[in-house]
């Protein structure tokens, strides 16, 4: 496994729409555990592949919850429920945060690594993980829907 670079704000990479997945092999599975490497060394809790460069539909999620490591390809929101307005982040825009309108609740449906599909209920910050990590696969970032920034500690 090896860490990945993280693509910063400003990298037109991240603008960009990607590509469904149609092969599933050992360079996905290669792919998929560097990108958790790479999510766990940032700290991060979501990392789609646009953020290493890749532009596929390809996300990785692990909010810390019993679902563990989330390897979501060609992911599709097939459902939304309520709402939230959290506090975010985003590795591709280090020491930024701010607050994002969001559903309360998300229905997915995505492809495991060997190509089966599986469906998953995210509330809270899965949820938010759920909606920010599929923006990127369509060239959006939470900056683009932050309605207030947190003001940097001032110490």
């Amino acid at each position: 496994m090896a860490v990945l670079e993280i693509l910063e704000f400003g990298n037109d990479v991240l603008r960009q729409k990607s590509e469904e997945v149609t092969e599933f092999n050992e360079e996905l599975w290669q792919l998929l555990d560097d990108m958790a490497e790479t999510m766990y060394e940032a700290g991060g809790v979501g990392l789609a592949a646009p953020q290493v460069g890749v532009l596929k539909r390809i996300v990785v999620i692990d909010v810390d919850d019993d679902h563990g490591l989330l390897e979501l390809i060609n992911p599709v929101i097939t459902a939304i429920k309520g709402k939230q307005h959290e506090l975010e982040g985003c590795l591709s825009c280090p020491g930024r945060n701010g607050y994002v309108e969001r559903p309360a609740k998300v229905r997915i449906k995505a492809q495991n690594r060997y190509g089966k599909w599986k469906t998953y209920v995210g509330t809270e910050l899965l949820a938010r993980a759920f909606c920010h990590e599929t923006d990127h696969l369509n060239g959006i970032l939470f900056a683009d829907k932050v309605d207030q920034w947190e003001e940097p500690d001032k110490k």
